[in-house]
């Protein structure tokens, strides 16, 4: 079913922009391949649009929205014509019957700069410097490269290369842990 944008509330619009990041790493966390990510945060926003008069205003808005995405991730599991959006099906299985209590979104954040920092601690000394210099210090990438005797063209490169570690590094610890 197709919403028109004339038919969107701001208020729901507001829903979207504050709840869309979170929902998308839930999403991620249930163990979806990430091509399909943005589609299930996106259903999950629809079926939160088709049941808005069924939300009680005094739960948590988050805890309900996950718990769409949760339900459209077991819908997915049942599914064998669209297998291939979940990674690993067996964890996928697990994290979704895992209660939701025991992944509060400021446990996962904090899990998530944990990993983060370990992730980094494991880069490279060159890619370290590239990180701390681009994220830590906010410069560019011409001014780094002239910091660190490479053209911007390099290190936009490394960056896009360490980005791509850092996020499986991270993505490995999620399935450890």
């Amino acid at each position: 079913m197709a919403i028109s944008r004339q038919t969107i509330s701001p208020e729901f619009t507001q829903l979207v922009v504050e709840q869309h990041e979170q929902l998308r790493s839930f999403v991620r966390t249930l163990g979806v391949a990430p091509d399909w990510v943005d589609d299930l945060a996106q259903e999950a926003f629809l079926v939160a649009w088709r049941e808005r008069d069924s939300f009680d205003a005094q739960r948590d808005l988050g805890k309900w929205l996950r718990g769409i995405a949760r339900n459209l991730v077991r819908n997915e599991l049942r599914k064998d014509k669209r297998r291939q959006r979940i990674l690993h099906q067996e964890l996928s299985e697990v994290l979704v019957q895992t209660p939701e209590h025991s992944i509060e979104a400021e446990d996962w954040k904090q899990y998530q700069v944990s990993a983060l920092r370990d992730c980094v601690e494991q880069l490279a000394p060159k890619s370290r410097k590239i990180v701390s210099g681009r994220y830590g210090d906010g410069w560019k990438a011409p001014d780094l490269a002239d910091h660190l005797g490479m053209t911007a063209t390099a290190v936009r490169q490394a960056l896009m290369r360490i980005r791509e570690q850092l996020k499986q590094c991270i993505e490995f610890r999620v399935i450890e842990g």
